[in-house]
């Protein structure tokens, strides 16, 4: 049986980077730039666009099973027009031209953020699961609340399979071992489970649409997996404490 074709966008990234990796044994990579293209393999076939533009973007799907969309403005600083054509139009033409192209499946990199307010009530974090209400702490979270939205439109109004992955604090195990505080204790997400999130993700063509937190298996985690577990079989690797 051949191997599925994966195009990750935002491929020159940290997690684009560790992504290829991981994956490469799995699956067929495509991988596509923005701007500067770095070091690639021969086993990796390129692309260079923008997110931006629709027609390049049908280019890059084109033949894809599944497409992991990273690319972006990741920024909780940027402003609202930063992140209006890098986060939203982007997602929106990665998902559109999914449909057209007959890419049937998206594992959209979304964020804790969308949920960022949550970790400031009084008297620390509140504990949170994918169905509670979104309260964005940025307009970065808020764009990708927005195309966590759009997922949902896609998965219902043309059958989309989109899995929605909220992204926690993505880290070599050194960050964690050398934290300035105690947060990577409850928000870590190695590498190791961030590759097993995403594969799973792919492979779970039983689920048309589905939200989750992506850390790994904290011990004092504050943001719910249990869904993860449940839905896409999810067996965390790692485990923040170990490192405490």
């Amino acid at each position: 049986m051949s191997k599925k074709k994966v195009l990750i966008t935002g491929a020159a990234g940290r997690i684009g980077k560790v992504l290829r990796e991981g994956l490469k044994d799995r699956y067929t990579i495509r991988i596509l730039f923005n701007r500067t293209v770095t070091d690639t393999t021969p086993d990796e076939e390129v692309f260079q666009a923008n997110v931006s533009d629709l027609a390049k973007m049908e280019e890059a799907v084109d033949g894809c099973d599944a497409v992991i969309h990273l690319a972006g403005n990741p920024s909780t600083k940027a402003s609202f027009e930063e992140v209006q054509v890098a986060n939203s139009l982007g997602t929106y033409n990665i998902y559109e031209a999914c449909v057209r192209k007959g890419c049937p499946r998206v594992i959209f990199a979304s964020t804790n953020h969308v949920t960022g307010m949550y970790e400031k009530d009084e008297g620390g974090p509140t504990y949170v699961t994918p169905e509670m209400p979104v309260r964005p702490d940025s307009f970065y979270g808020a764009s990708k609340a927005h195309g966590e939205f759009l997922g949902r439109y896609y998965a219902d109004n043309h059958g989309l399979g989109v899995i929605c992955l909220r992204i926690g604090s993505f880290q070599p195990v050194e960050k964690v071992k050398n934290r300035e505080n105690d947060r990577f204790l409850s928000t870590w997400l190695s590498y190791k489970d961030t590759v097993q999130l995403c594969w799973r993700g792919i492979e779970a063509e039983h689920l048309k649409f589905g939200i989750y937190f992506g850390i790994s298996g904290n011990t004092r985690a504050y943001w719910d997996i249990q869904s993860a577990k449940g839905d896409l079989g999810y067996e965390p690797i790692d485990n923040a404490e170990d490192f405490a």
